[in-house]
């Protein structure tokens, strides 16, 4: 019988089980949880049954949400029980549980059920992967004052307010967590170093600090994927975690912050009254905790964006399936594929201020007439420039102290040609070239198919909306693609597809491009592509502190002696990057600075210091490389 998935676990009930450990039983739990998920049974009943040889046998009981929220709900039948290694290894080998998602399937319930359900939830911080997180388009917002239209400022002009004392000591609790954690690094942030963590995260949920508490989840769950040797993750991922985490906690826990560093935990619609919105494209939505699904992305007559998403348990194949779904807004019998192309005329719409279209009894749409892109409102995303467009992402994600998700950016590129794992294209008009990377690399999914038939034709002029990869040097995401106007060597659409192809759902066929070659004069080379980030020594830096998150604070330790320590600096100091040179000497000289006394004991055994030296370098490397990627798409 093959194994039974574990459900996720709240994060304060698994800080709970490990708590109650002896120090000698949480020396073995990092031992004791490899190989649960393996003897995970079903039982007759519904619940899981994972047996630690004859006597101890742990079930496990999800609630409604699907999730272990309650320490009832976990039970072991040995006699330590419930302070015992089974039950805490059980749900040290279950997945964290999202308590934003919990909250979401209990709105959608309330939904269902025709009462007036809580807006739905806002989502974690997403990863430096970018997988998009889970949202259900169903929930009923609650009457709230009017909000501002997406992008335009608030009328409140009152100073926000700052942290208060509880929310002080929570952030302070967080820190002491994260700065363990990362002195630790990857070796030994086994499963005590996490629930300590969770056990902060879920302290500062209590505070009203959702923001933090979500950048704590994505510590633990990096750390666990490092340690499992997960696919697709990346040292780097990690490292930048920390960086949000321990950046975010030392803010609040100065009691300097505004209220807008503690986050929202509830996304909160207001009334946007009557709205006329006009379909861009489809999405596929991935996340790592399994959602799947599709987010539809539509404009207004003013160029405001919105979005209407469906996404539910059911991954890769709830993402494809999705695309063709029935829109549930308002009673509106269009389908995503047909929202994409069309448009709705909206009545009693709820709004959310990162543009988020809410669902309820007192909406009501009706089907419009799409319009191209090549038409207003939606021509005008092709108009600026996109060095401008990145320029200002990178800021607002500076400002915000995070990396959030970059907004739509469109433009007219001329295909070179693949290099390596992307397609190369140059901006039209003389822009930079750009690398064209899958917005959704999976295999069931066409972005990277698409790709690779498109590069089969040097020349060809394309009009691409996507995302900016923020983290790369001029890197674009697709998300779809369509026909320049006027041009004799560019797609050739079907009628029915309103002039784009969405990338993660429609597939480009030979039919679709045009015959024979491009008359254009010669492509540039595909290898004079520029990488500033790969050329600058800066990734010295980044090494070192990928190495302290792996290796710890002896590891680091480790890199700044001897010859290590003039390979790292002495680059960096002819490059003329003084300032990276100096924090990361200070950085390697407090991670092998430890004080003892004259018996050999510890005087100073606090991570502070060594995490704020950390922090130093990851926040100017951090600025550094925002600048170099700004560069690159000029």
């Amino acid at each position: 019988m093959s194994p039974e998935p574990l459900p996720p676990v709240a994060p304060d009930v698994l800080a709970d089980a490990v708590e109650q450990l002896s120090a000698r039983l949480r020396k073995k739990l990092d031992a004791a949880i490899e190989g649960c998920a393996e003897r995970a049974v079903r039982a007759a009943d519904g619940s899981l049954d994972v047996r630690f040889g004859e006597d101890a046998l742990v079930t496990l009981r999800p609630g409604p949400s699907g999730a272990v929220t309650e320490a009832g709900q976990a039970v072991c039948t040995c006699l330590l029980a419930p302070r015992c290694l089974h039950r805490a290894a059980a749900l040290g080998a279950a997945p964290i549980a999202d308590p934003e998602a919990e909250a979401g399937a209990e709105g959608e319930a309330e939904t269902e059920a025709g009462a007036d359900a809580d807006p739905a939830p806002e989502p974690p911080e997403p990863t430096a992967d970018r997988p998009a997180p889970p949202r259900t388009d169903s929930a009923t917002p609650t009457s709230t004052p009017a909000v501002p239209a997406p992008g335009q400022p608030s009328g409140n002009t009152a100073p926000p307010a700052a942290p208060t004392p509880a929310q002080v000591r929570a952030a302070t609790a967080l820190w002491e967590a994260a700065a363990e954690a990362l002195s630790a690094g990857v070796t030994a942030g086994g499963a005590v170093v996490q629930a300590e963590l969770l056990r902060a995260a879920h302290t500062a949920r209590l505070a009203g600090l959702p923001r933090a508490e979500a950048a704590a989840l994505r510590v633990v769950r990096g750390l666990r994927a490092a340690r499992e040797h997960g696919r697709g993750q990346r040292l780097g991922d990690l490292a930048d975690s920390f960086r949000d985490l321990l950046s975010g906690a030392a803010l609040l826990a100065s009691g300097a912050a505004g209220a807008g560093a503690a986050g929202t935990a509830r996304r909160a619609y207001g009334q946007g009254g009557s709205l006329r919105v006009y379909g861009l494209c489809r999405e596929p939505v991935l996340s790592a905790t399994g959602y799947g699904g599709v987010a539809t992305h539509l404009v207004g007559p003013d160029g405001s964006r919105y979005t209407i998403s469906d996404v539910r348990p059911g991954g890769p194949a709830r993402a494809r399936g999705a695309g063709s779904a029935s829109v549930a807004l308002g009673g509106a019998v269009l389908d995503h594929a047909g929202l994409a192309r069309g448009g709705l005329r909206i009545v009693g719409a709820t709004v959310s201020p990162d543009g988020r279209l809410g669902a309820g009894r007192g909406v009501n749409a009706t089907p419009l007439r799409g319009v191209d892109w090549s038409e207003e409102p939606a021509a005008a995303l092709f108009a600026g420039t996109v060095g401008g467009a990145v320029a200002a992402a990178l800021d607002a994600g500076a400002r915000e102290g995070g990396a959030p998700e970059a907004a739509l950016l469109g433009c007219d590129v001329e295909v070179v040609g693949a290099a390596g794992e992307y397609l190369v294209a140059r901006v039209a008009g003389g822009g930079p070239l750009l690398r064209l990377r899958p917005a959704h690399p999976h295999p069931e999914l066409p972005h990277a198919a698409n790709l690779r038939r498109i590069a089969e034709h040097p020349g060809l002029v394309l009009r691409v909306l996507g995302r900016p990869d923020l983290d790369r040097a001029a890197t674009l995401r697709p998300l779809a693609v369509g026909p320049v106007p006027g041009e004799p060597y560019t797609l050739r659409l079907p009628e029915e597809w309103l002039g784009r192809a969405d990338l993660g759902y429609d597939r480009l066929q030979g039919s679709h491009f045009p015959r024979g070659a491009a008359s254009a004069g010669p492509l540039a080379p595909m290898d004079a592509v520029p990488d500033p980030l790969a050329d600058a020594p800066l990734w010295r830096v980044r090494r070192l502190l990928e190495t302290g998150v792996a290796g710890g604070r002896r590891a680091v330790a480790e890199a700044g002696r001897g010859t290590d320590a003039a390979a790292l600096l002495a680059p960096l100091r002819r490059a003329g990057l003084g300032g990276a040179a100096q924090l990361a000497a200070a950085l390697t000289a407090e991670a092998d600075r430890r004080p003892r006394d004259a018996f050999g004991r510890l005087t100073d055994a606090s991570a502070d210091g060594y995490a704020r030296a950390w922090l130093a370098s990851a926040v100017h490397l951090a600025a550094a490389e925002r600048s170099l990627v700004a560069a690159s798409w000029s």
